[in-house]
């Protein structure tokens, strides 16, 4: 077995103590496992903001990630809102804190689930559903307004997309994404069984996987096909695997891919959309990808 970083180790135990019981049979731990190698791979570009992450205010189960410096914002920025699933629909989502960061690094708050001590008699939750993404929305509407709030007024909450790994992408982000709130979904590594079931999605969908060898990969390709309602968009990165780049500091490639398609959707960044639009686009013309896109401009 090829020698393993810290981080990819840390990985590895949260996203197996959330697989087991989330991810469709006939399904290894080494299939969910295997990530782009990562010597040669493109590494992850920060944007212009340091980032903090700190407990949500009042909430113990968020974890929120975004820029140190607000004074920017919204003058100068506007800080949109992404709501995060993890992989196996783990509600340990700091699994994810490197491209979580990279994201927030662009002028984004960004929100995962974590862990909260049960109640005397309960056993402590293992999954995030749906339900959770909805409620950090919630928590984000709040805090904007709360006084006392260092991020009041400064979340863009006419801005917001739910995003999910594997279970966390058709679990929680294709289910959160019916929320009239939410304007963007991404379903990454992950795909609905019944295609229907993104009938109710009302805002552009981006779908990444990790190619062939992914066993995502055909059934992300079924919901491109089906989905006309919505502006889609799906990329295939060759021999990526299950797990990408998520691994890789700062979350890799895949990273930039999402702040891309962030930053193009919700802050009008034209050469952002060069990843995506146009008949060479950045994605389109890179021999890594297979890519498809519908009612994108």
């Amino acid at each position: 077995m090829r020698n393993l970083s810290p981080l990819q180790i840390c990985f590895i135990l949260l996203m197996a103590s959330g697989c087991a019981t989330a991810q469709p049979p006939g399904i290894n731990m080494e299939m969910i496992l295997r990530t782009l190698p990562l010597e040669g791979a493109p590494l992850a570009e920060p944007g212009p903001y340091a980032v903090t992450q700190e407990a949500a205010f009042d909430n113990p189960a968020f974890i929120v990630f975004r820029p140190v410096d607000l004074g920017v914002f919204p003058a100068q920025d506007k800080m949109p809102l992404l709501v995060w699933g993890a992989g196996g629909c783990n509600i340990d989502g700091r699994s994810y804190g490197g491209i979580l960061s990279t994201i927030a690094s662009h002028g984004f708050i960004a929100m995962a689930t974590l862990p909260v001590e049960p109640e005397e008699g309960e056993e402590a939750r293992r999954n995030a559903t749906a339900d959770d993404m909805l409620n950090a929305i919630s928590w984000a509407e709040a805090e904007n307004v709360r006084d006392g709030s260092h991020l009041k007024g400064k979340i863009d909450i006419e801005q917001i997309s739910a995003m999910g790994v594997s279970c966390g992408g058709f679990r929680m982000a294709a289910v959160a994404g019916l929320d009239p709130r939410i304007d963007s979904v991404g379903i990454l590594n992950s795909g609905v069984t019944d295609a229907s079931e993104l009938d109710g999605l009302h805002g552009p969908l981006l779908l990444l996987n990790g190619g062939e060898v992914d066993f995502m990969y055909d059934t992300a390709r079924e919901n491109f096909e089906a989905v006309s309602h919505v502006p889609v968009f799906l990329g295939a990165r060759e021999n990526a695997g299950h797990s990408a780049t998520y691994p890789h500091p700062g979350g890799g490639e895949f990273a930039n891919v999402i702040s891309d398609w962030l930053m193009y959707q919700f802050k009008g960044d034209e050469e952002a959309g060069k990843t995506f639009v146009g008949e060479n686009c950045g994605l389109c013309a890179n021999s890594n990808w297979e890519t498809d896109s519908k009612g994108l401009n």
